[in-house]
């Protein structure tokens, strides 16, 4: 399967092939996964979020539960901050996929359940950060993806 350039610096993926299926290994859940075009893009922030960001591995939370009026969703990649605390929310698509104004809708709604600070939404190609003030009810995008230390 040939994988897409992405928006990202080159990291080095293990990936295999088993029965067919192409498989990449995710540090964050130290396991095979099946690798999908969302699951390149999702791989490829996580090793972001890492490598230049500095996030922990430990604190980043793949395909995280929650409940959405009172429906049981995934968010893409979750983030705790050093009091582990939900701080940064990513919402992942193919990089085939236009992040549209429902994009966005759909990380505000995992959001509900987890007020974090951060949102982000990427296609791999394209990603946008949001700092959410949920005091002020402000939302002001920010150039880049804040450092670990900054969360």
């Amino acid at each position: 399967m040939p994988l897409p350039q992405l928006n990202f610096p080159t990291f080095d993926f293990r990936i295999y092939e088993k029965e067919g299926k192409p498989l990449i290994f995710d540090s964050a859940r130290k396991k095979y996964v099946r690798l999908t075009p969302e699951e390149w893009v999702r791989q490829n922030m996580v090793q972001y979020l890492h490598q230049v960001k500095a996030y922990p591995l430990s604190l980043i939370c793949i395909e995280h539960v929650l409940q959405v009026n009172r429906l049981e969703k995934r968010a893409d990649i979750l983030v705790y901050n050093s009091k582990t605390k939900p701080a940064l929310l990513v919402e992942c698509k193919a990089s085939s996929v236009k992040v549209s104004q429902e994009v966005f809708e759909q990380a505000a709604r995992y959001n509900l359940a987890l007020q974090v600070e951060y949102l982000v939404v990427t296609n791999g190609l394209i990603h946008y950060c949001a700092h959410i003030n949920h005091e002020s009810q402000k939302i002001t995008f920010q150039e880049n993806i804040p450092e670990y230390t900054e969360i």
